[in-house]
């Protein structure tokens, strides 16, 4: 009898949204599914990402043969490169997933010594004592797959983030065929994503969105601006193929939605028709009737395209009284109120604006299985374990409560949470221990500055570079700057009286440049005063300090 023992080690992901990272080891080799971030929450000041502590694999670092990627969304890619930095291992994912890795990668001066091998559904890849399988499953994604571990204790099925779309845009079934082989075969475990357990029946298709896009371009009389997550291929696709059919050109506004297109129109998702497509330059000089913009910034994000072009201050996309604006997107929780402010300053734009409301045909669909796909892939593997992975603890509570009521499909449900040891061997499985698991904050001035502890970070901060408060006083109703800006500078004095004049003068020119819009909304113009300053100080004197902008309300 084989003394090697099989563990599930959650490094992020389980009782928290976003950073998602599982460690599988048996004996000797350890496999992880799965690198992602999570977007701090607004205490966290100073912190751009947060990604999981990955002590664990650097104890053990002699022991990981790769990184397994289920698809390209930032709670599940977006840390690597963090451990990479640390932990130069093989990483794999399919074509999709792999480019926006890439993309990343270049971005940090990281692809040239990565090692990102392809892989594709139905086609198993050994790595140490695993052989792992992929299955197509479908999602707000492309190119997404669940993973079928092969352990020599049995096969472990980790479904990574799904829906059951039965009639998916791109025409890649999710593929129950091959989960039904395994329940029939027999499988040790399964890992279910959690998102949507609170939600009852079916996520409807992606094409269920058709229907309300259709509308919206047949009803639209002059621009129209369409929001999504760039990451939304289905969604892109959606609207270039509506701009064709209702003859407008399609134009691009927003980094994230750039690079998205690119790589998708590269790897044959997407296809836009020779003259189809406008520069963001000439979005001006065509007829209103024509136009459809895609434009990233979704959720509210204060220097994105659309936040931007709600305040009248983007160069090139500008919303006009009678333009229609949509939001197909959920709205992240935590973002309500961003969100919202953006819709306030288009209703003042007098622009017809559409966001997910709940009315029925939908402008937006979830991504994540609710409970009767849940409850039908469990009962297609029939697994002796089930472990709810991906959500916070009350969505991972309710999803075992579910499955326990799903026997003699299910045998036996663990709970586990971030850092338990879920162990298994001949005689049944337990948890056995914990490992060190936490959060590392990131400030992506630099790819590899972590934030080791806020207060710390801060103090130190401050005692090299200082810290510069431009205090400025603004009516609340009218956007006016009631008085000259006051510059307050503590541990950053390089000839005093000429900076502070100097400074001010600055933020002066910030504020004649901004609308009053922009004024009384006070994250955005926080933000650019904030870069304006930065960008002077770091030319003037080669320091960073932390530079808090102070708003008086009058």
């Amino acid at each position: 009898m084989s003394t090697a023992k099989l563990q599930l080690i959650p490094l992020g992901g389980l009782g928290e949204f976003g950073m998602n990272c599982m460690a599988v080891r048996y004996g000797d080799d350890i496999i992880v599914i799965d690198a992602g971030l999570m977007f701090p929450e607004a205490e966290l000041l100073g912190v751009d990402i947060v990604v999981p502590d990955i002590s664990y694999l650097m104890e053990n670092r002699k022991h990981v043969r790769g990184i397994f990627l289920t698809h390209g969304h930032e709670d599940h890619i977006g840390g690597l490169p963090w451990i990479l930095s640390e932990l130069n291992v093989p990483v794999y994912g399919t074509e999709f997933t792999l480019a926006y890795v890439e993309e990343k990668l270049e971005e940090h001066e990281l692809l040239r010594d990565a090692d990102l091998i392809e892989i594709e559904p139905g086609k198993r890849v050994k790595v140490g004592v695993f052989t792992i399988n992929p299955i197509r499953v479908t999602h707000s994604l492309v190119d997404c797959v669940a993973l079928a571990i092969h352990t020599p204790l049995g096969v472990i099925i980790h479904t990574g983030d799904f829906k059951i779309d039965p009639t998916p845009t791109d025409n890649h079934l999710f593929d129950l065929h091959t989960f039904a082989e395994y329940g029939k075969q027999g499988v040790l475990a399964l890992l279910q994503d959690s998102t949507n357990v609170e939600r009852k029946g079916y996520t409807p298709s992606e094409r269920a969105v058709r229907q309300k896009f259709d509308e919206v371009f047949a009803t639209t009389e002059r621009r129209l601006f369409i929001s999504c997550f760039s990451s939304s291929i289905h969604r892109i696709k959606l609207t270039i193929d509506m701009a064709y059919a209702y003859d407008r050109k399609i134009a691009f506004i927003g980094r994230s939605m750039n690079t998205s297109a690119e790589i998708a129109e590269d790897l044959g998702y997407i296809e836009i028709p020779e003259g189809m497509l406008l520069n963001p330059g000439d979005i001006k000089s065509t007829p209103p009737e024509k136009v459809c913009v895609l434009i990233s910034g979704t959720q509210g994000e204060p220097m994105s395209g659309l936040s931007r072009a709600a305040v009248d201050n983007h160069k090139h996309a500008k919303i006009e009284k009678g333009d229609t604006v949509v939001l197909s997107s959920r709205i992240i929780p935590g973002n309500e109120k961003a969100i919202y402010r953006v819709v306030d300053h288009l209703f003042r734009r007098q622009a017809h604006v559409i966001y997910d409301d709940g009315s029925s045909p939908p402008i937006h669909v979830s991504g994540h299985a609710s409970q009767e796909e849940l409850k039908l892939l469990i009962n297609l593997v029939k697994p002796k374990y089930f472990i709810p992975v991906h959500g916070e603890y009350r969505q991972l509570k309710l999803h075992a409560e579910m499955a326990a009521t799903m026997r003699p499909a299910v045998g036996n449900v663990m709970l586990i949470e971030s850092g338990d040891v879920l162990e298994f061997d001949e005689l049944g499985a337990r948890k056995a221990g914990k490992v060190n698991v936490g959060r590392v904050c990131i400030d992506s001035g630099s790819r590899t500055d972590v934030v080791e502890d806020l207060i710390i970070k801060d103090r130190r901060h401050i005692s090299e570079d200082g810290i510069v408060l431009p205090i400025i006083a603004i009516n609340k109703l009218t956007g006016r700057v009631e008085s000259t800006p006051e510059i307050v500078t503590r541990g950053f004095a390089p000839d005093h009286e000429e900076f502070v004049d100097e400074a001010r003068e600055i933020v002066m020119q910030t504020l004649e440049q901004s609308s009053s819009e922009e004024k009384t909304d006070y994250g955005v113009i926080k933000e650019k005063i904030r870069a304006d300053l930065k960008r002077y100080i770091s030319k003037q004197t080669q320091r960073r300090p932390l530079i808090m902008p102070v708003i008086l309300e009058i």
